[in-house]
Parts: structure tokens; sequence; C-alpha cells
């Protein structure tokens, strides 16, 4: 594996109204242990409208109050990666995309020349979508649909996505004590994207079907994607490091 989008949702990177520092650290200790093996790594990072509302207590039932509390939040989630990376000496850049940005060949040429010239010189792009003009990610989609384009648009071998559940199950493991975990899933297949979109914070806006929309695409463009939980890193660390896959699923290519 040469190239990696990890993708971390705001479910994981807050608690309790603010940011999970600690949650944040082991992203960050975990991120720096891939480049420690010549990985290439590009985050997407949810979490600017938490930031924001540690700063401003806003109703974040309002699309315009949470964009509002992006803008604040985005340089405050910034400042917090780049004080824990620098520990590793890693410099991190920062990217703010929208969906339209891969609808048209001119940006997203220029938008792949920034990071490839970033990734050549070893800085760790953090991606996150333009939560001020790009109001459907706030209602949405929690980044996951940008997370998987920004995989296939920018040349990643595998996309990561870091979630508050610890892997795709067979049925809804909050109702079903039966419910089974499976390690690989091949296709994805039309009832599996009926379900309800269930985020579990306030913050959050995404749920597993955001997450097996992003897996049905990358699979149809031949790309792998795993999902692990964002809580507990162990898992996430023995794949994504070790190359051994003792837990989370494998969305794979058949």
């Amino acid at each position: 594996m040469k190239r990696l989008v990890i993708k971390v949702g705001s479910a994981v990177l807050t608690q309790e109204g603010t940011l999970a520092i600690k949650r944040l650290n082991n992203l960050v200790d975990l991120i720096a242990a891939l480049k420690k093996q010549n990985i290439e790594v590009i985050l997407v990072s949810s979490g600017a409208v938490a930031a924001g509302f540690t700063s401003l207590k806003l109703d974040k039932k309002s699309v315009t109050n949470r964009q509002a509390l992006a803008a604040i939040g985005q340089p405050l989630l910034m400042k917090h990666y780049k004080e824990q990376f620098r520990q590793y000496d890693i410099t991190c850049a920062q990217m703010l995309l929208i969906a339209d940005d891969f609808d048209s060949r001119k940006r997203t040429a220029y938008a792949k020349g920034a990071i490839e010239i970033l990734l050549q010189n070893n800085v760790l792009p953090i991606i996150n979508e333009n939560d001020v003009t790009a109001t459907d990610e706030l209602l949405f989609g929690d980044n996951d649909q940008l997370a998987a384009h920004v995989t296939y648009h920018f040349n990643a071998n595998l996309l990561a996505i870091l979630t508050d559940i610890d892997g795709y199950y067979n049925k809804n493991p909050h109702q079903y004590d039966d419910a089974k975990l499976q390690k690989f899933v091949y296709e994805i297949h039309n009832e599996m994207l009926q379900g309800e979109q269930t985020p579990n914070t306030e913050f959050a806006t995404g749920g597993i079907v955001t997450k097996l929309k992003a897996a049905d695409f990358l699979l149809k463009h031949g790309i792998n994607m795993y999902l692990s939980s964002g809580f507990d890193l162990n898992y996430a660390y023995e794949f994504l490091v070790n190359q051994n896959h003792v837990g989370g699923t494998l969305f794979k290519v058949q």
C-alpha cells in the first residue's frame, strides 16, 4: 500500500459537546506510525462544527448556525492537529473542498496537483468539506462521500473510515443480539442502501448508509475500503500498520 486516505467522523472527534482530544491524539499517533512506513496519508476530517461550538453555543438545528460554527471551528481543529503532529515533525496542510470540485476536470486537476506536491514533500493534507458553501454535507453526508471521491480522484489504494462502530454487521447490533460482524463484504446490494441514515451524535450527519454508499462507489472503481472503530484504534492499527486483519470490515474488490 502506497497511498491511504483516512476519514474520521464527528462521532469520533466529539464528546459531550466538545472535541475529544484523546481520540484525536490517538489518531495522530496512528498516522505517524503509517508515515514511518513511508505510506502517504491523506486525512479527511470532520469536526469543524463541534470545534466551533466550543467557542460559540449556537443552536445546531439551524443550517446557517452550523455553517457559522464550521467557520469558527475549522481553524481551531487545524490548530489541534498541527500541535499534535508537530511532536512527530509532521507538517500539516489544510484543503477545503466541495463536491463540485470533482465535477470539474480543471478544478479536480488543480486539487490533485496540490495534493501531489504536498505528498512529495512529506506534508500531511487534511481535507474537510467547505461547510460554509456546501450545505449538503452538513445535512446528509458527514464527509463519507467526500472521502470516497478523494480516494478515487487522488489515486489512493485504500479508504479507511474510522467511526463509532467496529465494522459492518449483517443486522443492527443495537437492536439484535445475534448480529454478526462481516469481516469481508464483496458487493453492496440495493437493500443494504435502503436503511435509515442514523447518526449517533448531535454533531454527526452520516450513518452506516453513507458509508455503504462510499464503499459502493469505491468497489465499482476497483478500490477497497476498510471500516473500523475510531474509539479504539487497535483493530485499525493492526490492519493498517501491521497488515493483520483481526477486526473491522474490509469491503474488498473481487
